[in-house]
């Protein structure tokens, strides 16, 4: 394994958390299969490498502003497995309502005018990974 390729793996995960996916995407140019296997092995049995504090920093950093389907959409995007993200994903939708709440609250702040608006708002949330019958609650809650 070569130093290079040990030190700006080592850089990178210094900036952020990475998946394994996303590291050896991000290192694939600059080592054959084997070599870049043996590094991330190595990464993660140092503890240095974790899919689940990726996936647990993702949720953290992004669960205030995207739903539940948004969040599974990009820990899928980066190479997390199932198992994973369903541990790390809040369970129920009771705290997706006030996450939808909120994120309704800061973009709009006020109910729809007409049923054009209403219709804005719910793809708004839609677009941010809400589901539709949390998004139906939320904008039921202000009518």
């Amino acid at each position: 394994m070569s130093k290079a390729l040990r030190d700006k793996a080592l850089r990178l995960l210094a900036r952020r958390e990475h998946s394994r996916a996303e590291l050896a995407r991000k290192l694939g140019a600059e080592a054959d299969g084997e070599e870049l296997r043996a590094l991330l092995d190595r990464l993660e049995e140092t503890g240095l490498l974790s899919d689940a504090r990726y996936a647990e920093a993702l949720v953290a950093a992004r669960g205030a502003r995207f739903g539940a389907a948004r969040l599974r959409h990009d820990l899928r995007a980066g190479g997390v497995g199932e198992e994973i993200i369903e541990r790390v994903l809040p369970a129920g939708d009771g705290g997706e309502i006030v996450r939808a709440r909120e994120v309704w609250r800061r973009r709009f702040g006020t109910p729809a005018a007409d049923r054009a608006g209403l219709a804005r708002q719910a793809r708004f949330l839609q677009g941010r990974g809400f589901a539709m019958d949390v998004i139906r609650k939320v904008l039921k809650e202000l009518e």
